[in-house]
């Protein structure tokens, strides 16, 4: 029963890590995708049917191209930072409830890598243990470019996990959880907690996007100051490795709000396809409508950097320590 277990468990969490690296590897494909359409232009065709290989050719050509190191003493630290950058990428993908479960070989199944009582708090550990792979990295390129990256970066990400964590006390206060499996439970049919805590939803979205480093909130990699930002020294695979934790944080962070606000694998009618159709079959069409939810958010994401420019660095600091962090401690006082 144990080795049956320990397979089950082994199986599940090598799928969650292929599907997490394959989203990350055709959200690149999207981007360009989302930001031609959006120009009005066709994007990558070439490679393959739509440019639909185009991820893998890029890939590649990174395995491929020549490792290039700046004249540094911290070649082991240069040679971490994008270690844990795409290290704790994959990390908060184990917490995530992609579905309730499939009843197969008689065992029925959880659709999660583990489901931990304090799931939440796990995945804001470990976002909060990235921020040292983007700042090992650009102080061990010795380049003050990289340097300047770094340092607002981790800037950055502290100021906004302060203000994301104060929203989240008023959803916790409401849903009496940490579980991500309970909370989405908890949002069966439409009884989503976006009607609840819409501010406390509208808060996380913007403290996601100051997390991922995206446009508008990109001032850590911008290109018109700072060339290419804390990976300005970085080639082959180990720029290929922040670039991917990038996209895989993007895709994670979409399914966190799919499940903390949009009620997570959850759709109207579940309950009666349980009785007609099958546990198995409500359950992979709940999968496949969590993926529906996480693809909506990626495409907001890319469609944000492709519309709105940049903020200033003061103006990116100012909405988060004057407008985002008194509007989570008002958001708590009335909840």
């Amino acid at each position: 029963m144990e080795s049956a277990f320990i397979i089950e468990k082994s199986i599940v969490i090598v799928v969650v890590f292929a599907i997490t690296m394959v989203m990350a590897m055709y959200s690149t494909w999207a981007e360009r995708k989302v930001a031609a359409f959006l120009q009005d232009r066709v994007g990558p065709n070439r490679a393959g049917w739509g440019g639909l290989l185009q991820p893998l050719a890029d890939g590649l050509k990174l395995f491929s191209k020549e490792e290039f190191e700046p004249d540094t003493k911290n070649r082991f630290l240069f040679f971490v930072g994008p270690a844990i950058a795409m290290s704790t990428a994959l990390m908060t993908s184990a917490v995530i409830p992609w579905g309730d479960k499939l009843h197969l070989f008689g065992r029925d199944i959880l659709l999660q890598a583990t489901d931990i009582d304090n799931a939440l708090l796990y995945i804001f550990a470990v976002v909060s243990v990235g921020v040292y792979g983007i700042m090992i990295g650009g102080w061990a390129s010795n380049n003050k470019f990289s340097l300047m990256g770094a340092v607002r970066a981790a800037s950055q990400m502290v100021s906004y996990e302060v203000a994301m964590g104060l929203s989240m006390i008023a959803l916790l206060m409401m849903t009496g959880t940490l579980s991500l499996k309970e909370i989405s439970e908890q949002q069966a049919g439409m009884n989503w907690n976006v009607f609840y805590q819409p501010l406390s939803f509208l808060i996380f979205l913007i403290c996601a996007f100051a997390e991922t480093n995206r446009t508008p909130f990109d001032l850590a990699e911008c290109e018109s100051e700072l060339i290419g930002g804390y990976h300005t020294e970085y080639s082959s695979m180990k720029m290929g490795f922040y670039l991917f934790a990038e996209y895989a944080n993007m895709f994670i962070s979409s399914a966190i709000l799919a499940i903390l606000f949009f009620g997570g694998y959850n759709y109207p009618g579940m309950q009666w396809m349980v009785e007609h159709a099958g546990v198995n079959t409500a359950n992979l069409l709940g999968i496949g409508v969590l993926f529906i939810k996480i693809c909506g958010f990626i495409f907001f994401y890319m469609w944000v950097r492709w519309t709105i420019p940049r903020f200033r660095y003061d103006q990116l600091m100012n909405l988060g320590w004057k407008i985002l962090i008194p509007l989570s401690i008002l958001n708590i006082v009335i909840t």
